[in-house]
């Protein structure tokens, strides 16, 4: 199993992780390092345990907005696929009245025609 050295808040930390995974953490521990740097602006030196509780509970808020959008955005997408299958049942409809339409056209038309030829008896 691959490990991958990281450092948060100025410490280092041997993880394990899944092959290929390695850069995802990487990634994933510079954007916490990042959040508790944020709060070590903010409020100062508060203490190592209370600045990893704000970062975490930061990333755990925007997860949080995150999937509230998300499903926001699933919900609008469901009223979407709704609306287009509502449409085709719509468009299938008018096309089929279309169609009725030409076939009784071209009966009225086929009828015009044969009361206009000479009959077979005259």
């Amino acid at each position: 199993m691959p490990q991958v050295n990281v450092t948060i808040a100025g410490k280092a930390y041997r993880m394990a992780c899944g092959e290929g995974e390695e850069p995802h953490l990487e990634d994933l521990a510079r954007i916490y390092d990042g959040k508790i740097e944020e709060m070590r602006q903010a409020f100062g030196e508060i203490g190592d345990m209370r600045l990893h509780v704000m970062a975490a509970l930061m990333v755990a808020d925007e997860v949080s907005e995150l999937q509230r959008k998300v499903a926001r955005l699933e919900d609008h997408l469901a009223s979407l696929q709704g609306d287009a299958g509502s449409a085709d049942q719509r468009a299938g409809e008018i096309e089929q009245r279309a169609a009725d339409a030409l076939e009784a056209a071209a009966e009225r038309i086929e009828g015009v025609a044969r009361s206009l030829l000479p009959t077979a008896a005259g």
